[in-house]
């Protein structure tokens, strides 16, 4: 968060040794105090105004017009950086150690790409939070004020070359050029009123420079952030002189107070104080992290469009009519929540329609109802989560069916949803229906890889003793070999390979 310092003013000071020796007339009193002040003004070397007259001599014109033409090069700079984090960045990029630019770039996203092809997620992940961390701990205290400190003299920089000096100018000479600085224009006295409140906005500027402090590394950042230096930093240093002399003199102050006929003015200077470190590595770790999930993401979907290629023979499949995505969209505009298994539910239902029903079917009538077990036992288990599938599959088709436009849950949300814009109530009915309605749609998924973890397992033993010379869990299998349409084995291994393959695309929606 920035911080402000304010520089105090004398007037409170002058105020109250003005109560103590002042007169009775606080006019003549005031008087008196500005023609004092006129005649401190007079001894001053820069002979920018004339108290007789009330006005501002050329001199001062001219004074303003080469700090203008000295900073233009600089002004224009500033004006053509849109971003305001622009120069936070820059100067923390600048103070970056040879250690923390080499983990910068590595922790890129180029960079995290790139390794993402030779690593394990987990370990990249692993890797990009250590490089994170090395990162951070080499600023130590001194060193974020360094940088705290080089913000601050290029904000006071940037503050003073924005100074808005071509429309002071423009009153002393109708000449003057927006940064054209090939004739120099004639200057006039002006009435010193025009620029009082001109001045009041300069010194602000102006006196809010760190004028004692070394402005080599400043220089050395602008010149590295646009490889050549705006101002040459000989010419800068002579106006910072200058600007001190004129400062120290208070000749500014005094003329605003004589323009102003206030003779208590005094500027107060606000100097900016930022911490630009947090934010810095705020935005870092937004970025990095941002990275991993986007490589997560798309790594996941690679995954599941490789399963459902295995599984289906295509990445499309649609099974459902009303708990899909595109109705999950109305809710989302409305701000009601969202279907969050649209896709998963859809594959699940397709699973059990196209597979289960078949070629599952097809394995568990041989072994369940032609084998003959050694003991019923052994069989229950299997038979039971069969038709547990079968039963999840009407389930799944039951909910579909009660978020139709006629359906129970789905008439009550299309009822409501016109209402949610005057009746919170109703907003809060939509969430709860849909959130039940998601609830419902993990639970079927969940317990279906939970059935069908237990039909592979229990076709995997059959598999083991279908190997065997004698059976131990069934005892006729040349039997059943000889009243099957496909053969048993080929049979009980692609029950196998598809069911394990569809656990797993369950497990990355689940997980």
């Amino acid at each position: 968060m920035a911080k402000k310092s304010k520089t105090t003013g004398e007037n409170i000071f002058l105020r109250f040794i003005h109560s103590i020796i002042g007169g009775g007339d606080p006019e003549a009193d005031k008087r008196r105090l500005l023609k004092n002040i006129s005649k401190d003004l007079s001894k001053s070397k820069f002979k920018f105004y004339k108290y007789s007259a009330n006005e501002v001599l050329p001199a001062f014109g001219k004074f303003f017009y080469e700090l203008y033409k000295a900073v233009s090069p600089a002004q224009l700079m500033f004006q053509g950086i849109q971003n305001p984090n622009a120069l936070k960045n820059q100067v923390v990029d600048f103070s970056l150690n040879d250690t923390q630019k080499a983990l910068l770039e590595e922790l890129s996203e180029e960079s995290i790409i790139e390794l993402s092809k030779s690593m394990s997620f987990k370990d990249l992940n692993t890797k990009i939070q250590k490089n994170t961390q090395t990162f951070m701990s080499e600023f130590d205290g001194d060193r974020i004020n360094q940088i705290d400190d080089l913000y601050s003299q290029m904000m006071a920089f940037k503050a003073f070359c924005s100074y808005d000096f071509y429309f002071l100018l423009k009153k002393f000479s109708a000449g003057v050029k927006e940064h054209d600085f090939n004739v120099q224009p004639k200057f006039d006295a002006i009435t010193a009123q025009y620029i009082a409140e001109d001045l009041k906005d300069f010194i602000t500027v102006a006196w809010a420079l760190p004028l004692d402090s070394d402005w080599t590394e400043l220089f050395k950042l602008l010149k590295a952030y646009k490889t050549v230096e705006p101002i040459p930093l000989p010419v800068w240093k002579k106006i910072v002189s200058r600007l001190k002399q004129v400062k120290d003199s208070r000749t500014i102050e005094m003329i605003i107070q004589l323009i102003t006929k206030d003779p208590f003015y005094i500027c107060d200077v606000e100097v900016l104080h930022d911490h630009v470190i947090d934010a810095y590595l705020d935005k870092m770790r937004s970025q990095s992290t941002n990275t991993l999930k986007k490589l997560q993401a798309d790594r996941k979907n690679s995954q599941i469009d490789s399963l459902l290629q295995q599984i289906f023979g295509t990445t499309s499949v649609s099974r459902l009519k009303n708990y899909t995505s595109q109705m999950s969209a109305n809710l989302e505009r409305k701000n009601v929540g969202s279907y969050q298994y649209c896709s998963p539910l859809s594959y699940l239902k397709a699973f059990l329609v196209d597979y289960v029903k078949k070629d599952v079917r097809e394995y568990c009538d041989l072994v369940l109802i032609r084998g003959q077990w050694v003991t019923n036992s052994l069989s229950g288990e299997m038979s039971n989560a069969y038709h547990g599938l079968l039963e999840i599959s009407d389930k799944i088709t039951e909910l579909d069916n009660s978020l139709a436009d006629d359906g129970p849950v789905g008439s009550k949300i299309k009822t409501l949803l016109p209402r949610i814009g005057h009746d919170h109530e109703s907003a809060n009915i939509i969430k709860t229906k849909v959130k039940d309605s998601n609830d419902l749609a993990r639970s079927y998924m969940k317990q279906a890889a939970q059935e069908l973890v237990v039909v592979a397992k229990n076709t995997k033993a059959l598999l083991e003793d279908y190997a065997k010379p004698h059976g131990e869990l069934i005892i006729n299998w040349k039997e059943l070999d000889r009243s099957a349409e496909h053969p048993i084995k080929e049979l009980g291994v692609e029950v196998y390979k598809k069911i394990y393959t569809f656990v797993q695309l369950m497990k990355t929606f689940l997980q």
